[in-house]
């Protein structure tokens, strides 16, 4: 932005506007940019109306030399955006703190039920004459119109509610409706942005609904893609879990089954390791730590590759297998087994492969026979209830809510749960749960075919 030759025309309106400082006194404000976002854009155009609340009282206008040319694409490009004003300001050492209005929401308010509240469309349905379109001075006229008609037939009270102080509506996008937004609860779940289409365009997860929520509009609205993405939103709805971990999982199931736009990470592949058996060449059960790829089951997940290697580690000695052959030692050294005297040295062939496999299979029948389903006690939506996820790794994960004195009953609770498709993200979320290294918030029992224990 060029300050030197704007500065006056600049400093110029600003004056205006603040030339008028009582009560009942409304500046209507619109201007021409040469981009959708304030840094890296300048104002071209702006033009200001004053009214008392019945009539134009004053005016200007102007057109702004931005410096460089107008590209084509956004010739045609308007809109009221005041962090956008506030940061050209901000660009001459000129602060713009005022209580401001958006005619979007106040017409949703105060003219109910029409499909499309942007400006040309509104002012259509309301026989409101819009000429000059997309240059400023246009367009403010037919806003001065419409926020007149707003005054006159605002019975009850919406204007002077929106200008009360700490009012939040104006800190929300103009096509989400504040209603909408005050039912967020202040506990955990997961949210979604829908747009004019009503399809998912965003599905996160929170701590605090109402505080993450509202986190996505505030601050000075600087960069291009967020202030497109603002745009389009043009709804709010979220499902409470009480639970932060059950928030994660239903976020990440939501995130598969609706695909939204605006959601990158979790649409890329995430890093999840497991342990695997095989026969190799010779006929010799093996087992090995690789990452976790669709459609190939392992015998079990890990969030992290050291943790996976620690395990069988532990199982190697447990039932004396050979590190070489479990992928634990790659080293063409002697086998560390054979120096500690616990393995009878089959990678070097001094013990006959099926005492080997035997061993082998030991480990793999205890992995069969210990399959584990765990339940996983934490918050309910409410202090009257409490959430229950029910997970059988690598195969099944579901969740149910159950009154917060009533006793686990694992059939019945399997029974009536709601049922997630399981993938490598919740896996991964899961793994450091079951296995103790994160139960803050959580009791987990395991069920196996032959009893149930409470974890930890």
């Amino acid at each position: 932005m060029n300050t030197e030759c704007e500065y006056v025309d600049i400093y110029q309106w600003f004056s205006f506007i603040f030339r008028f400082t009582f009560d009942n006194v409304y500046a209507l404000v619109d201007i021409e940019t040469t981009g959708g976002q304030p840094s890296g854009n300048s104002i071209t155009e702006i033009a200001i109306l004053i009214s008392d609340g019945e009539r134009i009282v004053d005016s200007f206008q102007t057109l702004i030399n931005p410096g460089a040319p107008i590209p084509h694409y956004i010739q045609a490009f308007t809109g009221i955006d005041y962090s956008f004003i506030k940061h050209q300001l901000e660009a001459c050492g000129l602060t713009l703190n005022a209580k401001k209005l958006c005619t979007v929401r106040l017409s949703r308010k105060v003219f109910p039920g029409y499909r499309s509240y942007s400006l040309g469309n509104i002012c259509a349905s309301l026989g409101i004459r819009l000429q000059d379109r997309h240059r400023a001075g246009g367009d403010v006229r037919a806003t001065a119109e419409l926020f007149h008609r707003i005054l006159r037939e605002d019975k009850a009270g919406v204007v002077a509610e929106s200008l009360k102080k700490g009012a939040r509506e104006y800190v929300l996008p103009p096509n989400i409706p504040k209603e909408q937004a005050d039912k967020l609860p202040a506990g955990a779940g997961v949210y979604y942005f829908v747009d004019e289409r009503g399809l998912a365009l965003y599905v996160g997860k929170a701590k605090n609904l109402k505080s993450r929520v509202y986190g996505h509009f505030s601050g000075t609205l600087k960069s291009a893609q967020k202030q497109n993405f603002l745009r389009a939103i043009h709804g709010l709805s979220f499902t409470p879990t009480g639970s932060e971990l059950l928030a994660l999982l239903l976020e990440s199931h939501e995130i598969r089954r609706l695909w939204p736009d605006e959601n990158k990470a979790q649409k890329r592949v995430a890093q999840v390791y497991g342990l695997f058996d095989y026969l190799d060449q010779n006929g010799k059960i093996r087992f090995g730590i690789d990452k976790v790829r669709g459609g190939v089951k392992p015998l079990l997940v890990f969030s992290n590759r050291l943790s996976a290697m620690q395990y069988l580690d532990k199982m190697v000695d447990m039932f004396q297998l050979c590190p070489k052959l479990c992928n634990q030692q790659t080293n063409p050294g002697p086998c560390i087994a054979i120096e500690k005297e616990v393995c009878g040295g089959e990678c070097q062939v001094k013990e006959n492969k099926e005492a080997y496999n035997a061993k082998a299979q030991a480990f793999f029948d205890s992995l069969n026979q210990e399959k584990r389903i765990y339940f996983i006690v934490g918050k309910g939506r409410n202090n009257k209830e409490k959430s229950v996820v029910i997970y059988e790794p690598g195969r099944t994960l579901s969740y149910t809510f159950l009154p917060s004195r009533q006793q686990l009953d694992f059939e019945l609770v399997r029974e009536q749960a709601n049922h997630l498709k399981l993938n490598p993200v919740m896996e991964s979320i899961l793994a450091p749960v079951i296995s103790g290294e994160q139960q803050k918030d959580y009791k987990v029992f395991t069920q196996t075919q032959f009893n149930f224990s409470e974890n930890g």
